[in-house]
């Protein structure tokens, strides 16, 4: 598959002419709440403010904010933190429940929306010069695509999730071993995924709590969020095969509960955990969520 037509198929010209405005950020470096630009350990004269110190002997003048001088007549010189390439994991939940779509919107699924949205980060990364690779978790475990940082790293991704169908449950834990072996401190993880198996919180959680930055972005359909059926339906639960036949309109309001309180329930994880999250209805832009993620002031225009 030519490299030009991948890169349409999996990122909409519109949405790509729209990436130049973002960037990749971790804020774990930075130590300050919210995302940040990311950084190495070292402080020096960079680019981008990190904090205030006593002046020194040896200090440069340049580096002396006189105008906190002027406030408090002591001197303190402005630290900042290099930046230093991040290496970013991809991690596209491919289970069963991504296989889910719209009606409204035929052949653009949860897993479809993932595909893009791994394509999007993966390009940001590539404009960096950081490093990226990526995770495919389904049925039959995990799938590594250890991070590098060229075009034919980009290349060789996207050829990966041109080829991607969804199957299966989460992994189990033997399966999910990979992870905790590959994935470093200080790692940039994005998780892809609908959120609704606990397992997939779980990795989130550990991998949160050994230091690595975790973003989350969850992938809902619109149906979900409407629940437009009216009359008689069959619902299907693509993981276990299970049907439900009902009527939507009597349905209606209390799968629209259930569903807020499923949405809570995963949103308080999240943030118990510290993992920064978004979501993404299929009938949204495809950027929206890197653009909440990642700070940028005009995500509302886009809503």
């Amino acid at each position: 598959m030519h490299a030009g037509s991948s890169i349409a198929e999996l990122i909409p010209p519109q949405v790509r002419a729209r990436l130049k405005d973002l960037r990749l950020t971790s804020r774990r470096a930075v130590g300050v709440q919210g995302v940040g630009l990311h950084h190495s350990r070292s402080r020096g004269a960079g680019l981008e403010f990190a904090q205030y110190r006593a002046y020194e002997p040896g200090d440069e003048l340049r580096q002396v904010d006189w105008k906190l001088y002027a406030r408090s007549d002591r001197f303190f010189v402005r630290e900042a933190e290099r930046e230093s390439p991040l290496a970013v994991w991809l991690l596209v939940d491919a289970t069963a429940s991504m296989v889910q779509e719209d009606a409204a919107r035929p052949g653009w699924s949860r897993l479809s929306a993932a595909k893009g949205l791994a394509a999007c980060i993966a390009e940001l990364a590539l404009r960096q010069g950081d490093r990226f690779g990526m995770a495919i978790l389904r049925g039959d475990g995990v799938r590594l695509v250890p991070p590098g940082s060229s075009v034919r790293q980009r290349d060789r991704l996207f050829l990966e999730l041109h080829a991607l169908a969804a199957e299966g449950r989460w992994p189990n834990a033997e399966q999910l071993r990979p992870l905790w072996e590959r994935i470093g401190a200080g790692d940039l993880v994005v998780l892809l995924s609908d959120l609704f198996d606990g397992g997939a919180v779980d990795v989130a959680a550990r991998l949160a709590a050994a230091r690595r930055e975790v973003l989350a972005i969850q992938i809902l359909t619109a149906e979900e969020r409407d629940f437009p059926f009216d009359g008689g339906h069959r619902f299907r639960d693509p993981e276990t095969g299970e049907e439900l036949l009902g009527d939507g309109s009597a349905m209606r309001g209390d799968f629209l509960a259930r569903f807020a309180e499923a949405r809570r329930a995963v949103d308080a994880r999240l943030d118990a955990a510290g993992i920064r999250h978004a979501d993404y209805v299929l009938d949204q832009p495809l950027d929206l969520p890197l653009r909440r993620l990642f700070g940028a002031r005009d995500a509302a225009e886009y809503a």
